[in-house]
């Protein structure tokens, strides 16, 4: 007898254990979802999730933009 392992098909959760929304750009820096994205993920549809996967790639660069951090207060005239 094999094992049969029950899978249910949906769209997976993006979540990668890292937490921590960004002060303004308002998305998590771990998955790139947004706070009523991931409150409401188990809630979602197929549809809805893939169409919130479809846009993750596009939110990662903003989170890219760094303000400087110590060596642009060193350089400070």
């Amino acid at each position: 007898m094999t094992n049969m392992v029950w899978k249910r098909n949906e769209v997976e959760s993006p979540c990668i254990q890292i937490c921590v929304v960004h002060p303004t750009e308002k998305i998590c820096t771990g998955c790139y979802r947004t706070i009523d994205e991931i409150s409401r993920w188990s809630k979602m549809d197929c549809s809805e999730r893939a169409e919130v996967m479809a846009d993750l790639p596009e939110r990662k660069p903003r989170l890219g933009k760094r303000r400087g951090g110590r060596a642009a207060r060193l350089n400070q005239p």
